[in-house]
């Protein structure tokens, strides 16, 4: 018998299922913090990232052909990189006043690219962008989950079609997922309540992502990067908030 806690395990997750199949990234500020109102973090977060895995999974085997595979490939051992010192970076310094910082500047970039004119443009492939924005995403990945940023900037230099974004992303996503589920899993953290959740979710997920994808289908190159930017400065906020309890 369901139970009143999964019932809203399954509605956030439905959520942010949902807001990752449109925007192809920004999920897990969602996740994390309103599972973690009803259920242990340490059940939290592993569920978190196999949602992730799976979402990223599904939308690869939609979109594979809308993947900038180049830019993955280097994006995706930079990111693995960063993650050490991300965990470092969460282990020694003041965990609430960087994420207070870091909220305030994700913030302000994402006002800055909400209301800019016009933005420079990289027409193709830059490896040093490439291996700059990989690393930095890498390092907020590891200490605090939040990936997306760095990415939007480079994909709103690119120039990326919604499409493209979309799929892209989630081919930078599952090889980054899948490491922190793995050394999820060698921690012990790969519980029985994580896999009863998953599975009893799995059926909102794939509606989510079928509307996800059709939502990101519809929306066309200037409004969506302005529903990005909306969503980076959610994100912003949301550390912001985090740091101040």
């Amino acid at each position: 018998m369901i139970d009143a806690t999964t019932v809203y395990v399954l509605i956030v997750i439905f959520l942010a299922t949902l807001i990752r199949s449109t925007l192809g990234f920004g999920e897990a500020l969602v996740a994390v913090p309103l599972l973690a109102l009803r259920i242990p973090v340490l059940v939290a977060a592993p569920l978190a990232v196999m949602v992730s895995v799976t979402v990223a999974a599904v939308v690869l085997a939609q979109d594979w052909s809308s993947v900038h595979i180049r830019s993955v490939a280097w994006l995706v051992p930079a990111s693995l990189f960063g993650i050490p010192f991300g965990l470092l970076l969460l282990l020694k310094i003041d965990n609430k006043y960087v994420k207070i910082i870091l909220g305030f500047v994700i913030a302000c970039f994402a006002i800055y690219l909400l209301t800019a004119k016009s933005l420079g443009h990289l027409k193709t492939d830059h490896r040093r962008w490439l291996l700059g924005v990989g690393f930095l995403a890498g390092v907020l990945g590891g200490a605090y989950g939040i990936n997306g940023p760095p990415l939007v900037v480079y994909a709103a230099l690119r120039r990326w079609s919604p499409q493209h974004l979309r799929a892209t992303f989630q081919g930078y996503f599952l090889p980054v997922s899948l490491a922190v589920l793995i050394a999820y899993a060698a921690m012990g953290l790969w519980a029985a309540p994580v896999t009863r959740y998953f599975i009893f979710s799995l059926p909102g997920m794939f509606i989510a992502i079928v509307i996800g994808r059709h939502l990101n289908r519809r929306l066309r190159g200037e409004l969506f990067y302005r529903c990005v930017y909306l969503g980076l400065i959610f994100t912003g906020g949301m550390l912001i908030l985090q740091g101040l309890k």
